[in-house]
């Protein structure tokens, strides 16, 4: 076995190992802990989409600023 195919199978152990320890801490919270992870998650979720489509406005704004630049 290949050095680069052992590092990969170390990594999908590793994250087969980290997945079971989450759902395991997940199932042994509390309703209230639960419901804090939830909103956390959600919040990231709402940031990434905002600043997804900063980027994108972003993107377009300078795309058609080239645009009329090279009209």
């Amino acid at each position: 076995m290949k050095r680069s195919q052992k590092a990969g199978l170390a990594a999908l152990i590793g994250a087969g190992i980290a997945g079971g320890l989450a759902y395991w801490k997940y199932k042994t919270m509390s309703p209230e802990e639960k419901e804090q992870l939830k909103n956390r998650v959600n919040n990231a979720g709402n940031k990434l989409k905002k600043t997804t489509a900063d980027i994108e406005r972003s993107i377009s704004d300078k795309y058609a600023e080239l645009k009329n630049m090279a009209s």
